[in-house]
């Protein structure tokens, strides 16, 4: 189940950049909620917040490491589970959102943003930028509640 969540996650990125790269680029900064909630198309050639600005190579492979080895324990938990837990959930977000974000790197050198929310003056992104940072918030959460084996 948790492949089917990160493979769906993929594609909702991915389709909502298409949308975005065919109907908003160009077009400047679309009002959903005048000053509060903009669809504005924005290129980033870094990680959150414009981290790592212009180090393509290196957020690939970072990401691409990180990915496999989430990638890998999943499948562990998974097999060991066999079912969906909230932990190998917030590990499918997270995946899915990085994969997301790492197909736009491969493809275009750059990772497509465009939900700009101006009510905080807060960092423009996209669908696979909710699924990371959802996916981190359960993750702490689970990590948190979980009884030690010490």
């Amino acid at each position: 189940m948790s492949f089917v969540i990160i493979f769906t996650i993929v594609a909702m990125d991915q389709i909502s950049k298409y949308l975005v790269l065919e109907y908003l680029k160009g077009h400047g900064s679309i009002p959903l909620l005048d000053g509060i909630f903009h669809l504005t198309y924005a290129e980033n050639t870094g990680a959150a917040f414009s981290i790592f600005t212009d180090m393509q190579l290196f957020l690939k492979i970072i990401t691409s490491i990180f990915s496999v080895i989430l990638f890998i324990y999943l499948a562990t938990l998974t097999k060991k589970e066999a079912k969906l837990s909230i932990k190998s959930l917030s590990l499918a977000f997270i995946i899915g959102g990085a994969l997301g974000n790492l197909i736009d790197r491969f493809r275009f050198n750059f990772v497509v943003d465009f939900f700009d929310f101006r009510l905080i003056n807060f960092a423009i992104f996209n669908v696979a930028d909710i699924f990371i940072v959802l996916g981190s918030i359960l993750l702490v959460i689970v990590l948190l509640l979980e009884p030690s084996e010490a």
